[in-house]
């Protein structure tokens, strides 16, 4: 008896960063949104401000995730996702260095993080563009 089995597909890497990057944006976005008076006192970010970075990540966790469910990905769409995380990745750092709210040091740690993640999405994806 022979078994013969099905081609597997090579891991998608470009469409993996992308999923992951939109559900992370997404699932930071919602929470920013749902719990941005309890935020307010360990980030030093006013409840107000979260609320609209969470709106705006959610649109973006939105637009990312349309962009890694098209069939082929594309270039030009992912390039511009790479361009926005690495101008979020500037200005999260623009915002600790000129004390645009009033972190506290957890709010400042958590921005950072937050620059160094989407900074590591953006390398990624454009890696993974540059090796399709």
């Amino acid at each position: 008896m022979t078994h013969t089995t099905a081609p597997t597909r090579p891991l998608d890497l470009l469409r993996l960063a992308l999923r992951l990057d939109a559900a992370v944006t997404g699932v930071n976005g919602l929470a920013y949104l749902a719990a941005a008076p309890l935020l307010t006192g360990p980030l030093g970010v006013p409840a107000g401000a979260l609320r609209g970075i969470g709106a705006f990540l959610v649109v973006f966790a939105a637009a990312v995730a349309v962009v890694a469910a098209r069939r082929p990905v594309s270039a030009v769409a992912t390039e511009a996702v790479v361009v926005a995380n690495l101008l979020w990745t500037a200005a999260s750092v623009a915002a600790v260095l000129t004390g645009r709210f009033d972190l506290t040091a957890v709010g400042t740690a958590w921005a950072l993080l937050q620059a160094a993640v989407v900074a590591g999405f953006a390398a990624l994806q454009l890696t993974a563009l540059r090796t399709r």
